[in-house]
């Protein structure tokens, strides 16, 4: 088995892309107006409207209602990273933390509130775990 995606519900597609494609520099590849995907080499970022919901069922998901999952995204520099997404439209949780596990973690949400971690292995056990 292989996790190969995650998909957010919202009720704004175009803004949530544009941030998405603002803090992972990925273009987004767009099936339809209510549905586009960010790339990366090892999962994809799925954003989709909440007129889907349809096709699923009543009631299975609500847009900007994530209160126990965060979006992870391994990156080179977190501390550079977050010079960056400072400067975006979005609220930092936390600054740059080295993590008990080893991790150099940014926190933010993003335009829906959701939970976004820019981080980086910094120990040699927090990089092992990481290979694939």
């Amino acid at each position: 088995m292989n996790c190969v995606s995650i998909r957010m519900i919202t009720d704004d597609v175009a803004r949530l892309v544009t941030f998405y494609e603002q803090v992972t520099r990925v273009a987004a590849r767009w099936a339809t107006p209510d549905f586009a995907e960010l790339v990366t080499p090892s999962c994809t970022l799925a954003l989709a409207s909440s007129r889907t919901l349809a096709l699923f069922g009543d009631d299975c998901a609500r847009p900007a209602a994530n209160h126990s999952v965060i979006v992870e995204f391994r990156v080179d520099d977190a501390d550079a990273e977050y010079q960056r997404v400072s400067s975006l439209d979005c609220a930092v949780v936390q600054a740059p933390t080295t993590m008990p596990w080893g991790n150099r973690s940014l926190l933010f949400r993003d335009p829906d509130g959701n939970l976004v971690n820019f981080f980086t292995p910094v120990t040699e056990e927090a990089l092992r775990r990481q290979e694939r």
